[in-house]
């Protein structure tokens, strides 16, 4: 059972609602996707990614790459042999696959390249300026002590006023 309840978050937590509908909808599509083919996910640098796939038996006109939205798909497709085979042991798979991959904002794909059976895509995730962290810069509501203050003084009586 791989039910999660996110209501502790909704009570908690403002504007999540929309990561905790993402973290329910991969669950799901991870447990519909199959394992073919193999790959792994590597962190090459502080905001650097690989995902490396074995793609073995497929040349590059075979495979495709396409981003939609925050969605990475890589997809191939074998076209059918016109002279049928017959194998006595098949234990290289080499059946069409569509793999789906669920990229976080602001992840880019950068380059795509095939080599020795492994295709590698890297990604990196470019924050915009405007999205960065910033200081910001505190003020306060005295009066601006750059003016010079002006003393009040108490007149005293003059000694022909009082006499």
């Amino acid at each position: 059972m791989r039910n999660f309840d996110f209501s502790p978050l909704y009570r908690t937590a403002i504007g999540f609602d929309r990561m905790a509908n993402l973290l329910d909808s991969l669950s799901r599509t991870e447990q519909a996707q199959p394992s073919y083919p193999p790959y792994n996910i590597e962190l090459t640098g502080e905001d650097q990614y690989r995902i490396t796939m074995a793609v073995a038996g497929f040349n590059q006109a075979e495979l495709n790459i396409e981003v939609n939205q925050n969605n990475l798909t890589v997809s191939a497709s074998k076209p059918t042999e016109e002279k049928p085979r017959t194998y006595l042991h098949q234990g290289i798979a080499a059946r069409s696959f569509e793999r789906r991959f669920q990229l976080a904002d602001h992840v880019q794909v950068k380059s795509a390249t095939i080599e020795n059976g492994l295709l590698h895509i890297d990604l990196q995730r470019e924050i915009p300026e405007a999205m960065k962290p910033r200081t910001i810069q505190i003020n306060s509501n005295q009066i601006n002590s750059s003016k010079p203050q002006e003393k009040l003084t108490a007149a005293k009586p003059s000694d022909s006023a009082a006499a």
